[in-house]
């Protein structure tokens, strides 16, 4: 993993569909928002830990809470909801999407082990197999 995607993942920063289409991988994944979560979780917290302790703010704990909410825990939770609307659109719009080999959480092909795009299909449409009625497209 190079030092561009990790600050990429920081900052939740998406790239285009072009970027997509051109590595034949997703811009983001559920991988990617929880380890963005956990990184910024991480430095915030010691961040403040440190501010905390060297400014002897012990009684305002539930201010390193609002913090890491604020920080963290809500803009994954905003980019999850893009990436939800993402792969919802996704899902409509392809083969793939329709095909009941596909991970929705990671936007892969469990069968060919390969991310799927809007024109790129890992199996050209000889393994696809149409999901069930009663199973979640989500």
């Amino acid at each position: 993993m190079n030092f561009e995607k990790v600050i990429d993942i920081f900052l939740f920063r998406e790239g285009t569909d072009e970027e997509a289409e051109v590595t034949n991988q997703p811009i983001i994944t559920t991988g990617s928002v929880v380890w963005g979560v956990l990184l910024r979780s991480a430095i915030l917290m010691l961040l403040s830990l440190f501010v905390i302790e060297y400014f002897d703010l012990r009684e305002y704990w539930w201010l390193l809470v609002f913090i890491i909410w604020v920080g963290a825990a809500y803009p994954g939770w905003r980019q999850y909801q893009k990436f939800q609307s993402r792969m919802k659109t996704f899902q409509e719009e392809t083969l793939c999407g329709s095909c009941i080999h596909l991970d929705s959480t990671s936007q892969l092909c469990k069968i060919y082990d390969e991310h799927p795009t809007r024109d790129y299909v890992p199996c050209e449409g000889a393994s696809w197999e149409p999901r069930h009625f009663d199973s979640d497209i989500t």
